[in-house]
């Protein structure tokens, strides 16, 4: 089931204390509109009553989707130079929910479910769009870093990321998106032929799936983010 817990958020232009039902799991098999929300980007949104202001809480909450074949468990932004110890403590969570640990009818069922996690919403929106439209997730973060080549002035610096928003039949739409404030910073189109040159071309990028695989959080923003999980 998706659970929910009452809790205050304050306005940043009037200083409004408005109560707000916070997220703390959801169940997208029994809840299908908050899924929907999710991808919309409208889940978790909230205006100030006194002067409209729209805000948003930040994700802190695991999404079941047995549909989808998705598990993951979402952070706010600012946590994401914690990124190795989360990794610890939601991999125990799903063991203990989906995995090892868990009862034969539960492991059952977590075997059919990518568990990850993410930090924000714009990743946590992404996460779930790739399952949607069975792209590989890993792969796609491989094509980020194929991009970073490509692009010279491609706006790159702490709390921006590069997140995929939409799919057609020849390309994949791309954002440059501030994550706090989820402000679209570019926007461009890849043709979906370099996607498939890099699936067409798994073994020279062996090493940065290995990379990006150790851990929950599968993102190319690990590969910058310290030291990592070899070094650790």
């Amino acid at each position: 089931m998706s659970l929910f817990e009452t809790t205050s958020i304050q306005c940043p232009v009037c200083d409004t204390i408005t109560d707000f039902q916070a997220a703390g799991s959801v169940n997208a098999d029994r809840r299908p509109d908050l899924r929907e929300a999710i991808l919309d980007n409208t889940f978790q949104n909230v205006t100030c009553p006194s002067c409209n202001e729209a805000m948003r809480l930040e994700p802190v909450m695991n999404y079941l989707d047995v549909e989808l074949g998705l598990w993951l468990a979402a952070y706010p932004p600012r946590q994401i130079g914690d990124y190795l110890k989360l990794e610890d403590e939601v991999q125990a969570l799903f063991d203990e929910s989906y995995g090892s640990a868990s009862s034969a009818s539960a492991q059952d069922v977590g075997a059919g479910l990518q568990p990850r996690l993410t930090f924000g919403w714009p990743a946590t929106r992404e996460k779930l769009f790739l399952r949607k439209e069975g792209l590989d997730d890993v792969v796609i973060e491989m094509l980020k870093l194929d991009l970073l080549r490509r692009l010279p002035e491609a706006p790159l610096r702490p709390g921006v990321e590069l997140r995929v928003t939409s799919v057609t039949e020849t390309a994949l739409g791309f954002v440059w998106i501030e994550t706090a404030s989820e402000e679209i910073l570019q926007a461009f189109e890849c043709n979906k032929a370099l996607l498939a040159e890099i699936e067409g071309n798994l073994d020279a990028w062996a090493e940065v799936r290995s990379g990006l695989t150790q851990g929950l959080f599968v993102d190319m923003q690990k590969m910058y983010l310290g030291e990592g999980r070899n070094a650790a």
